[in-house]
């Protein structure tokens, strides 16, 4: 399988490794690729990414695959596409507004796939968070800082 990314920086190093081909712009990987899958944070400029002119541009057999975050697509926009068949489907474990309403149309779509929030449910991550709360548990029992603290400042009192 040919695999293609894009990013704002290249990675010759993991091309080389990986057999990747580096897009230098989104709008020829979207053109060119058969699925599409987001790996990007939430900003800005990541807001939306993808929506109806990135979605018009690709193929008609192409499947989006959303496991970043769910504003980075124009949920609307991807209906649109989806009902039209302008692409084959999508597969998303996160949604533009979350919990997904009931109604919300995308549900009756036969060539969408929700699962709900679980990209990174893994064992190893469930093993971390696991060991990161008895850390945590016994490091509240003994008076210590517990381990990525919300609220820092409490310590300062």
């Amino acid at each position: 399988m040919q695999v293609l990314y894009f990013s704002r920086s290249r990675k010759p190093d993991l091309e080389k490794q990986l057999d990747l081909e580096w897009c230098n712009r989104l709008e020829d990987l979207l053109k060119r690729a058969d699925f599409v899958s987001l790996h990007v944070r939430l900003t800005p400029e990541t807001e939306h990414l993808i929506g109806e002119h990135e979605l018009s541009l690709m193929k008609e057999s192409a499947i989006l695959v959303n496991s970043s975050r769910g504003r980075v697509v124009d949920q609307q926009a991807l209906y649109r596409a989806l009902q039209s068949d302008s692409i084959a489907g999508a597969a998303l474990d996160v949604m533009e507004v979350e919990p997904l309403p009931m109604d919300d149309p995308i549900l009756s779509l036969e060539n969408v796939v929700l699962s709900p929030h679980l990209g990174t449910d893994t064992h190893g991550t469930r093993l971390k968070v696991a060991m990161t709360a008895a850390r945590n548990l016994l490091a509240g029992i003994a008076g210590e800082e517990l381990l990525h603290c919300v609220n820092p400042e409490v310590y300062e009192r």
